[in-house]
């Protein structure tokens, strides 16, 4: 677990390093507690910004994402709806699935719109699906925050008040932004994690450990990361 850093008196503690942030990010998703009924599939949203900001990333993003999904049918027991916003207003998501390629086509044709964020609308439609049919996580990857960040943390409060924690991912270094994604994270009890675009190999590891988790809890996480190796094998090390 990060430990707070304190420093001498006139100078300016560092900044937490990427590694440490990773680390957090999955002792927080083994620390979430899986919220599955018996013998039910566990089921996942994976809500992003497709505004134009996003652009430069957006092929990369298409790829994680595949490779996530590919990571969740391998493991098995895990349903799958993807949500994006994006232009004036638009706002859309996929039916529920647990065939990966269901969800790989359409979003293959999907590109990037100028717009403001909807992160309001991603989170009222977390909680409208959970109201219908549990979830057990919300992931998120966006880079800006254009919203009323009291509104946004109420609806987070929430979530977290039915047990559905969201994972976000933010792209770049909007503090705004950053500052917001935080308190979401924090009050859904899920976790909170930054990227750019030379740490793709990263978000790669956390969103399909994420993945793992949905479908099958903590001991899928601990089982996605010794067969990972490398640094998730590390990262799981630390987070014990």
């Amino acid at each position: 677990m990060a430990k707070d850093i304190k420093a001498p008196a006139g100078k300016i503690a560092p900044a937490p390093s990427a590694k440490d942030e990773v680390a957090e990010f999955l002792r927080k998703v083994a620390a979430t507690p899986a919220q599955r009924a018996g013998g039910s599939n566990g089921r996942l949203i994976f809500a992003i910004d497709a505004t134009a900001s996003r652009q430069p990333t957006w092929d990369r993003a298409s790829h994680l994402q595949h490779e996530m999904f590919e990571e969740a049918a391998a493991i098995g027991g895990l349903e799958l709806q993807v949500a994006f916003f994006r232009g004036f207003g638009e706002f859309r998501a996929t039916r529920w699935t647990a065939d990966s390629k269901a969800l790989i086509r359409p979003m293959s044709r999907v590109f990037c719109l100028g717009g403001h964020t909807q992160i309001e609308r991603v989170l009222k439609h977390a909680l409208k699906e959970t109201k219908k049919e549990r979830i057990n996580a919300l992931v998120y990857v966006g880079d800006c925050m254009e919203e009323d960040a009291d509104a946004l943390c109420h609806l987070a409060g929430q979530l977290g008040m039915l047990k559905v924690p969201v994972f976000v991912f933010q792209e770049g270094h909007d503090r705004i932004a950053e500052n917001c994604f935080r308190q979401i994270a924090k009050l859904s009890g899920g976790a909170y994690c930054r990227f750019d675009s030379a740490s793709a190999a990263m978000l790669r590891t956390l969103l399909r450990a994420v993945a793992a988790y949905a479908a099958g809890g903590r001991t899928a996480l601990s089982d996605f990361s010794r067969k990972a190796g490398g640094e998730a094998t590390l990262l799981l090390d630390q987070i014990k």
